[in-house]
């Protein structure tokens, strides 16, 4: 199950599409919206995606990690518009037979779609700045500037 939403994430849905007979394990990864951002109080995010290819490149992330792993089910929910302090914004489950795959393939998943999937994030700050989110660029030495 690939989704992007502007309704609020059904965590227990999400976990309960992976599950299958022989499941050993199911690796849940949630993403939440946090109070505090490089020092300064977060008020809210906004989320926007260009959704045909967000869709496309999330299923080719989950058949990478099904050609890589003994994974059986991959899910991964992603909400879009506002995602208020406190509520979940990405939603990866993944089962398999044994944990290490589950693991491996959900850390996979959450950090190739951080860099891979075209889904910017708007931080709504207590002063009244609104910043578009640079922080996975700037870890990896790429530069928004010109974009």
């Amino acid at each position: 199950m690939i989704s992007l939403t502007n309704e609020p994430l059904e965590i227990q849905r999400v976990i309960a599409s992976v599950d299958a007979p022989g499941a050993g394990g199911i690796d849940v990864f949630i993403g939440t919206t946090r109070d505090v951002s490089r020092a300064r109080s977060v008020l809210w995010l906004e989320y926007e995606a260009y959704e045909p290819m967000a869709s496309t490149m999330m299923e080719r992330l989950a058949q990478v990690a099904h050609e890589r792993w003994a994974v059986l089910n991959i899910s991964i929910a992603h909400r879009l518009g506002r995602v208020n302090v406190g509520e979940a914004s990405v939603v990866i489950a993944v089962s398999s037979a044994h944990r290490e795959e589950a693991f491996a393939a959900c850390r996979f998943l959450i950090d190739e779609l951080k860099k891979v999937v075209p889904i910017w994030k708007r931080e709504f700050f207590a002063d009244g700045t609104v910043e578009w989110s640079r922080q996975v660029h700037e870890q990896q030495g790429i530069t928004t500037e010109g974009v």
